[in-house]
């Protein structure tokens, strides 16, 4: 399974139409499930609500800027050498604050996908197409050209 966890709520409906767009095309391939966490403020309060659903065996990728830049191709093989091991990859994305440094150390990798800084819910609906681009990349099927 795939988890995504994320803090704070996409008010714009074009958003969440992008976002489910992307989960739709994800489930053809694998298991995904998208859970947000009240944005309140506080990392150490953000930390206590995301961690309710961090379980132990799980391998988790933080989004961070100071994370390991990969290619589409690398985070596929990243996606696909993970799950010879693990039940469930997490993906953990912070509020505009970032995220808990107890959430960093439990991180098996950290991630990003830019020095720049994206909305949340753009955020949100890129990496859901780079792991969708996963998919067709390990499928060896043409979109991800």
């Amino acid at each position: 399974m795939i988890k995504i966890l994320c803090v704070g709520k996409i008010k714009e409906s074009y958003l969440r139409d992008f976002i489910a767009d992307y989960q739709k095309r994800i489930r053809k391939y694998h298991e995904i499930t998208l859970i947000e966490v009240a944005d309140v403020g506080s990392l150490e309060k953000e930390r206590k609500l995301l961690e309710k659903y961090i379980m132990p065996r799980d391998y988790v990728i933080t989004l961070e800027i100071e994370g390991q830049m990969l290619s589409s191709e690398a985070l596929a093989k990243k996606i696909d050498d993970t799950f010879i091991h693990y039940g469930t990859i997490t993906f953990i994305i912070g509020s505009s604050l970032g995220l808990d440094e107890e959430i960093k150390k439990r991180s098996d990798f950290a991630l990003s996908f830019s020095k720049l800084t994206f909305p949340h819910g753009v955020f949100r609906g890129i990496l859901l197409e780079q792991i969708y681009r996963a998919f067709k990349i390990l499928h060896n099927e043409t979109y991800h050209k």
